[in-house]
């Protein structure tokens, strides 16, 4: 069941596969069955996936999130301030992370290989854990390509790679962190025409936050291009969406986003306005792969997602269920 997350051809497939996640995951983590307990909610009740039991992400910071008895391959922790709870993904399986970013790669761009891959990290190269540098590393790899690699503050120089890469007509893929983005356009102006910029998100404490569109505009005024692309991903799922311009995110066939009430966490909305962002990523099967996370959005008719914002830590209803 864990290896075949990604053959899925139809919607049927996907909420077949995920029933079949559901009760696994009831059966075989502790974490997740005491959570389900406490609702009341056993697997013989859950007939739609939107009946499941979405685990409240903040779990990964005080529990020990993981299904089954294999041995952890590789923990991944989110970045955080001096002193605070970082959350921890424990992995039991790397195989299946390397699948579904791979796979999820291809999905959205195509081959890797056709790619040169530059990536601008800094605060995830000076820490360790980060599940998005050991993604970037492998695709840095896989790319087969000596110009793919790396930068930290060596701005001069990735500049000009970029430049020398764009203007010789190679396919170049630029990921980076916002605040980084924003450090190399301020040094340098560019006209790209081959070159995709991808931001992560994030100033993380080194510039004023930003919202998206006033994010964007400055980066697509100082890299010359068209659309600014961005990945959806975070320490706690395996999987990624992706946006190729405009903030609008898809999802990789084995990963869903739905919406719940902001002011009732256990239910799912069926309409399109704002609400909390919950999320499926069926390659998550040796941990969790129903979150409910922190993070607020909107659903289209074609299924494709936005962020709008994060809830505050005030805003958040239900906490009482997340004790025990």
């Amino acid at each position: 069941m864990e290896n075949c997350f990604t053959n899925i051809n139809s919607t049927d497939e996907f909420e077949a596969k995920a029933l079949q996640t559901f009760a696994y995951q009831f059966e075989n983590n502790r974490v997740y069955r005491s959570f389900c307990d406490l609702l009341y909610t056993h697997p013989s009740d859950i007939k739609e996936i939107h009946e499941i039991p979405f685990l409240p992400i903040q779990f990964f910071k005080s529990h020990e999130v993981i299904s089954g008895t294999a041995p952890i391959q590789e923990t991944f922790s989110s970045s955080g301030t001096t002193g605070s709870v970082t959350s921890k993904h424990y992995v039991s399986d790397i195989s299946l992370y390397e699948k579904s970013y791979l796979e999820g790669f291809e999905h959205f761009y195509g081959n890797i290989e056709d790619y040169v891959v530059l990536a601008l990290l800094p605060n995830y190269l000076e820490r360790k854990g980060s599940s998005l540098i050991y993604m970037v590393n492998d695709l840095i790899k896989r790319s087969k390509n000596a110009d793919s690699g790396f930068y930290l503050n060596n701005l001069n120089e990735l500049a000009d790679k970029l430049t020398s890469l764009d203007n010789g007509h190679k396919k170049v893929l630029l990921i980076g962190v916002s605040f980084a983005l924003l450090d190399l356009v301020e040094m340098h102006q560019f006209n790209f025409k081959n070159t995709i910029i991808m931001e992560t998100g994030g100033m993380k404490g080194r510039r004023k936050e930003l919202i998206r569109t006033e994010l964007h505009h400055i980066l697509k005024s100082g890299f010359g291009v068209d659309k600014i692309h961005s990945e959806y991903g975070m320490t706690e799922l395996l999987s990624q969406g992706y946006s190729t311009g405009d903030g609008i995110f898809n999802c990789p066939p084995w990963m869903k986003i739905l919406t719940r009430d902001t002011e009732d966490p256990l239910t799912i909305t069926k309409t399109k306005k704002t609400g909390g962002i919950n999320v499926i990523d069926l390659a998550n099967y040796n941990s969790c792969s129903f979150i409910a996370t922190q993070d607020l959005g909107k659903i289209y008719d074609d299924n494709s997602f936005e962020i709008i914002g994060r809830f505050d830590n005030s805003d958040i209803r239900g906490c009482n269920l997340m004790v025990f």
